[in-house]
């Protein structure tokens, strides 16, 4: 049987992370069957190519009832990359305004709401970190980070800086490189990035991560 609960993501490193958030919040993992694009038939998993499939592949499905309720979440990378939030949320919305959607009143910082004149399920939008700033998924992990273990990501950022000769990968990747030396340093180094969803690691009263929870949770609702 096909998922009738599907959130759109980048990649598997994403897909991880999501679905072992949902077993931290609680929320089953099997109502919502967490996507990459390559499960869609696509060649590469990047964010152009979600948008791809969300419009080719997931908003036909959802408008014809093979699915009932449909989320994103990509990074909105940086400006100066060709990226940016505003870049990608007014690319997402002129994709989703073709397809007859329009956006909530009141979305934003807590996530993007977009509603649909025939009364579909509203689809929902996350662009990491947090629906305002340029960045990545591992910007949203620092911004929730567990007091506990603000001094261990100070230390890999504080090792990050005394790379001899200068870090090897550019400067936009920064954040990407401090999440992966301070995962490397856990209890089970050798996992990807859903092992920042492990108990103890998230602070959960961190309001960007209440944001989240409570997006994701008014997108797909518990039956």
């Amino acid at each position: 049987m096909s998922a009738k609960n599907v959130l759109l993501v980048e990649g598997e490193s994403d897909r991880g992370f999501f679905e072992d958030l949902c077993k931290l919040w609680g929320v089953s993992v099997q109502p919502i069957a967490v996507r990459t694009p390559r499960d869609a038939g696509h060649a590469k998993d990047t964010k152009q190519a979600a948008f791809d499939v969300l419009e080719k592949t997931y908003l036909p499905q959802l408008a014809d009832g093979q699915i009932e309720r449909l989320a994103i979440a990509v990074d909105a990378d940086q400006h100066a990359n060709g990226g940016g939030f505003a870049r990608t949320r007014d690319h997402l919305t002129q994709r989703l305004t073709l397809a007859g959607y329009h956006l909530r009143a009141g979305s934003g910082a807590g996530g993007f709401l977009f509603g649909h004149s025939d009364g579909l399920n509203d689809l929902g939008a996350w662009l990491m970190p947090n629906n305002a700033d340029d960045g990545m998924l591992e910007d949203w992990i620092q911004l929730n980070l567990h007091p506990g273990e603000a001094a261990l990501m100070q230390h890999a950022k504080s090792s990050i800086d005394q790379i001899p000769g200068g870090p090897k990968f550019k400067p936009l990747r920064r954040s990407k490189a401090e999440v992966a030396t301070w995962l490397a340093w856990q209890s089970e180094p050798d996992h990807g990035l859903w092992q920042a969803a492990k108990p103890g690691l998230l602070d959960n009263a961190a309001p960007q991560l209440q944001a989240l929870k409570t997006w994701l949770m008014r997108v797909f609702p518990a039956n």
